[in-house]
């Protein structure tokens, strides 16, 4: 009685034995790799729903705290309409400061870049003799702005927020701000306001200067008013404004972050089952070619 062993039946099928036997090594490889690839997706769809479901928690806790500090920063844009400072367009010799809000962290689609790319063209708006200076909240817009707009960074920060933003955040930043005696003509801020779970719009905020304030044809209805309450009124103004686009940006990155990441795990799933059925039908044809020459291998003895 004969034993058959894998190289006598290749060695019978065909010429030579060495050619079939890596191809039935290539077949078990791409298995193998096919595999491997398939637990690695898995991973990761494992990892992208638990940032959704971290995401989605930390967005509801940011919007209950945002419908509070929407009150800071309406109030100072309902003042700023019912008492308007002197308009002032940014010409020539003029210096224009430009706050942008963003964050540290990133996974979560162009909220960072959208703010870069309002900013960048509303630089080319401006006139070339307009002295720039950037005051950039966290790093992402820095990361983004590094290459291009470096010589113009005046104040950077970072860790803003990194739990929930607090008023203490936004007034510490303020206070930095007025301290530094940076002196501007023209101001305005960006950050991403808040509309829905799933929708959020680049929205710019003027900040207007103590100079532009007490030339307010507006403030003289106000009785007591001297230079010095105008000052702290205006600095806390200021204050009132970071603290509410700090909310309004934090809650937008949460739920760019969720909508984020739901995507990525359904791009996964799909994926996970393009490379089941993959790895199926290889698993069918290595099968099917093992059957084929060992049945070729009885047949010839």
């Amino acid at each position: 009685m004969s034993v058959l062993t894998k190289s006598t039946i290749c060695g019978t099928g065909t010429s030579n034995p060495q050619i079939c036997t890596s191809q039935s090594t290539r077949g078990y490889a791409t298995l193998k790799d096919i595999s491997r690839r398939l637990k690695s997706v898995t991973n990761i769809q494992k990892i992208t729903k638990s940032m959704k479901m971290v995401a989605a928690s930390k967005y509801a806790k940011s919007e209950r705290q945002l419908r509070a500090a929407r009150g800071y920063g309406e109030g100072a844009v309902e003042f700023y309409d019912q008492c308007p400072p002197q308009p002032l367009e940014v010409t020539a010799d003029q210096k224009h400061v430009a706050i942008l809000i963003s964050s540290d962290r990133g996974l979560c689609g162009g909220i960072h870049s959208s703010i870069c790319k309002a900013l960048k063209a509303d630089l080319l708006k401006n006139s070339a003799n307009v002295e720039t200076r950037l005051v950039i909240i966290g790093d992402k817009a820095r990361s983004i702005l590094n290459r291009t707009h470096r010589n113009l960074y005046y104040l950077t920060y970072n860790n803003i927020g990194r739990l929930s933003p607090t008023f203490v955040d936004a007034a510490i930043i303020a206070d930095q701000v007025v301290q530094s005696g940076m002196k501007f003509d023209f101001a305005q801020m960006y950050f991403n306001r808040f509309r829905s779970a799933v929708s959020y719009e680049t929205t710019r905020k003027p900040i207007h200067s103590l100079e532009s304030l007490q030339s307010a044809p507006g403030l003289d209805m106000y009785d007591g008013r001297t230079d010095e309450i105008t000052q702290c009124f205006q600095e806390f103004m200021f204050a009132s404004l970071i603290y509410y686009a700090i909310k309004e940006g934090n809650c937008s990155e949460q739920s760019a972050r969720m909508t984020a990441m739901d995507a990525a795990s359904k791009n996964a799933g799909e994926m996970i089952d393009r490379l089941r059925l993959q790895f199926n039908r290889t698993r069918q044809s290595v099968i099917t070619n093992e059957l084929i020459e060992i049945i070729s291998g009885a047949a010839a003895v």
